[in-house]
Parts: structure tokens; sequence; C-alpha cells
């Protein structure tokens, strides 16, 4: 039979763990479907991984069926060129915010159907399910959001 002392253990610890769990969701880490802002299709699955606290994104896999799009970068500029885009890495040098709880920054991002870099804010949101992702040149004000969905 439970007392009240072993109650009120149970109830500290599984407050103590809360936290806890909530914050292992709170990490870009895992798999997001990326959507398009513009069109608002589904375009790739991208998996990001934390190494010891920056975090990079690579193409998992295209979800475009369209036999004319592209797929390779042939307008990017850096290492990346003329690379296939399944298999790229296109979020580099990401890490937490030291100003901001939940924010990560600090890293790029990169257009593949453009070839264009831009400096990038990861956001996870609505408990770690979604992950607001902001590509900007300057100031994060002049910039644009996508919104994408985990999926693992």
């Amino acid at each position: 039979m439970i007392n009240l002392k072993n109650l009120l253990l149970i109830s500290a610890t599984a407050m103590v763990l809360s936290p806890a769990t909530g914050w292992a969701q709170m990490t870009p880490a895992g798999v997001w479907k990326t959507i398009d802002d513009e069109t608002g299709q589904e375009k790739s699955l991208v998996r990001i991984i934390d190494n010891e606290g920056i975090v990079s994104g690579r193409v998992e896999k295209s979800l475009v069926n369209d036999p004319k799009s592209i797929k390779v970068c042939n307008l990017c500029t850096d290492d990346r060129k003329d690379k296939m885009i399944v298999g790229m890495e296109i979020i580099r040098g990401v890490s937490r915010s030291r100003e901001t709880d939940g924010l990560w920054d600090g890293g790029e991002i990169l257009d593949p159907q453009k070839g264009k870099l831009y400096r990038v804010r990861l956001t996870p949101i609505e408990g770690g399910r979604k992950l607001e992702v902001r590509g900007y040149i300057g100031l994060p004000l002049v910039g644009r959001t996508q919104t994408w969905l985990r999926a693992e």
C-alpha cells in the first residue's frame, strides 16, 4: 500500500523528471518533413543531428515526385557545388542560443534550389513537434520562416 510519504516521493520525482522530458523534446535534433513556405508542399526529409552542442542537418530523402525537379546543386558556390541534394548537408554550425531559451542559431542554411546561403535560427515549437526555421541575411527581421514537421 502506498502511504503519504511514498506518494509525495513519487510526485516529487515526477515533477523533477517532467521538465527533463520536455527539454529533450525541445531540440532540433531528429528527422523533419520540410514544407515549402511559398507552395505549402512537402519537399524533403531532413535529419538534424546534435554533435556535442553543434547541430547540422542533411537532406535524407526528396518528397518531390516531379522528374524535372533539381537533383544537383548547380547554383551552389561552395564545396556543395554540383553535388546531389539528397545526402547534402544543408544546415551547418547551429548551437543553442545563449540569449534566448529554446532558440538555436549562429549557423547557416543552404537553399539548394537557389544555391543561396542564409543565416539560420531554429526554434522547436509545440512541444518539439514542429520546428520554425528562419533563414535570413543580416538581421533576423529580414528573412523567411518555414515550419517543419517532426517525422521522427
